[in-house]
């Protein structure tokens, strides 16, 4: 048996060493590293390959890839999207990411992304959040409490200084669950019987509900100006949570126009509806928000980018550290013309 070279050796991140990684740096620190990781590479953004993410779909949920590039390195998240899988006691979501060298094409990095993408998601939420959302907000309606909530709300206080959250869930289970979860956050936990009550004095109201059909978690008339929308639930065509007419009277930010039109709440409007694109409003070339009554829209269906900036901070922190196991998953023959001779030789 050869000893394979460290070029062939992978780094990779199971599970337990997200886990142990995410209590090594501490929760709310890391969110804020991977929001300020998404942000700089959406001020870079014209330097991506970008490209709507490839999807799978069937009458049970979503399979999809999410490629990019900026060039040096490769990567892409594989990810599905299961609604029923809750009721057979699995997870809607799971995911795994990789990291490769475009010079040799050699992955440099292979990594879970069901608890990473949990992390990412609450962090662009909050980013966005802290670019659109009106001053001084303090209270978050989070519509939805299933898998991600616990993690938009400690973003929003992380990143927004939210200290207040108002929990609604159709399943009091589920609202039960977040508000034990976020006892000892610090944040000031209000559970709601219906969604009117959770959006009473909130001045962010984040929707994140997973079944795939067209729903209307908020109507129009809830929704009253000056509020910021974290729309996150509606990630897939046929998915929705919000009522045409709230878009209509809205300001919609989007990550990438070409995949949101496709995935998102703007499904429901017309093709050229216009969108103000996110990476602008971070580098300046287009206004956020402008006005205290302006309702904002953050349309979030989550981009190959933000996974790509979560990859490339887990390589970054793990460097040094016990937090990855190296796997041989790259043959390396000692003459690389002669793949077939190292086989013969191991036999």
């Amino acid at each position: 048996m050869t000893t394979p070279s460290k070029l062939a050796l992978v780094p990779f991140v199971s599970v337990d060493h997200m886990m142990q990684l995410v209590h090594s740096i501490g929760i709310q620190q890391m969110l804020r590293d991977l929001a300020a990781y998404i942000e700089a590479d959406f001020k870079r953004w014209e330097l991506f390959d970008k490209t709507p993410r490839v999807a799978s779909h069937s009458a049970e949920g979503v399979i999809e890839l999410m490629p990019t590039s900026d060039g040096e390195v490769y990567g892409f998240k594989y990810v599905n999207g299961h609604p029923k899988n809750t009721k057979e006691g699995l997870q809607t979501v799971t995911a795994f990411g990789l990291l490769a060298n475009v010079g040799n094409g050699y992955p440099v990095l292979l990594s879970e992304m069901t608890l990473l993408t949990g992390l990412r998601t609450a962090a662009a939420s909050a980013l966005v959040g802290r670019y659109l959302a009106p001053k001084g907000a303090t209270t978050m309606a989070m519509i939805g409490n299933g898998a991600q909530s616990e993690f938009q709300c400690m973003a929003f206080q992380a990143i927004c200084g939210v200290d207040t959250v108002r929990l609604f869930d159709i399943d009091a289970a589920a609202r039960e669950k977040c508000a034990r979860n976020l006892a000892g956050s610090g944040l000031t936990v209000v559970k709601c019987t219906t969604p009117e009550e959770a959006i009473m004095g909130a001045q962010i109201i984040t929707t994140c509900t997973a079944d795939k059909q067209y729903a209307t978690i908020l109507t129009d008339n809830m929704v009253g100006s000056g509020v910021h929308i974290n729309a996150i639930g509606g990630d897939c065509p046929g998915k929705t949570e919000l009522h045409r007419d709230i878009l209509l009277r809205s300001d919609i930010f989007v990550e990438f126009p070409e995949q949101t039109r496709i995935e998102g709440e703007i499904q429901q409007l017309d093709p050229d509806h216009p969108v103000t694109e996110l990476w602008q409003v971070m580098t300046g070339a287009a206004k956020g928000r402008t006005d205290a009554r302006q309702i904002t829209l953050f349309d979030s269906v989550g981009f190959a980018v933000e996974d790509f900036s979560a990859l490339r901070y887990v390589r970054d922190k793990i460097k040094g550290t016990a937090f990855y196991s190296d796997l041989d998953m790259l043959a390396d023959p000692d003459d690389p013309r002669d793949l077939f001779g190292m086989l013969l030789r191991a036999g």
